[in-house]
């Protein structure tokens, strides 16, 4: 309908897609001491989901958020009491103004969410055990004009992913850094 009236609209596929049922901004599993799965949270990872952008001059936002919004014809959550999604600036996704109108912290946990699993001890203790911060949102992607090629477009929602450094020293490394240390403590006193 948007294209009819001239307006850019475009098909985005998110592959990894959170629905983030509580609007924490994490996907939250609890398991007991045993590691069983104890199902206390309705968050879910979908393997994709899809929905559409248009090109959007926000007044009501300001110029900033002007660009491709974000609108969900399935949406899975009521927004201000009616099944609804949007128009959610990518802009204001990629910056984590989740804090606007129009359903961005839902679209940002869509793309962005941590998994996170927890162990529960009781109904007042509980404990992360592991945060996975890269699993969602990955290969956001739209259709090249005039190809069935992929365009990539999940810069336009986040940025790139920090990578992880590993440093791997040998244990007689380890061991002569604690003896410089050491030599620095007694110098020191």
């Amino acid at each position: 309908v948007l294209r009819c009236l001239g307006i850019p609209t475009r098909v985005i596929t998110n592959f990894n897609s959170a629905h983030d049922k509580n609007l924490n901004l994490s996907i939250d599993k609890y398991i007991d001491m045993s590691g069983n799965n104890l199902h206390l949270s309705e968050d879910s990872v979908w393997n994709f989901h899809v929905w559409n952008e248009s090109w959007f001059i926000r007044r009501d936002l300001g110029s900033f958020y002007d660009g491709w919004q974000v609108l969900d014809a399935t949406p899975q959550e009521k927004s201000k009491g009616i099944y609804q999604c949007g128009p959610a600036s990518t802009k204001a996704i990629k910056e984590g103004d989740v804090n606007l109108d129009y359903d961005s912290p839902f679209v940002f946990a869509a793309v962005n969410a941590d998994c996170v699993t927890w162990i529960r001890y009781s109904k007042k203790r509980k404990e992360r055990i592991y945060s996975d911060t890269r699993k969602i949102g990955k290969f956001i992607s739209t259709k090249a004009v005039g190809t069935n090629s992929r365009v990539d477009v999940t810069d336009n929602y986040k940025y790139p992913e920090v990578k992880e450094i590993s440093f791997k020293i040998s244990y007689s490394q380890y061991k002569n850094s604690l003896l410089d240390d050491r030599k620095i403590l007694v110098t020191a006193v």
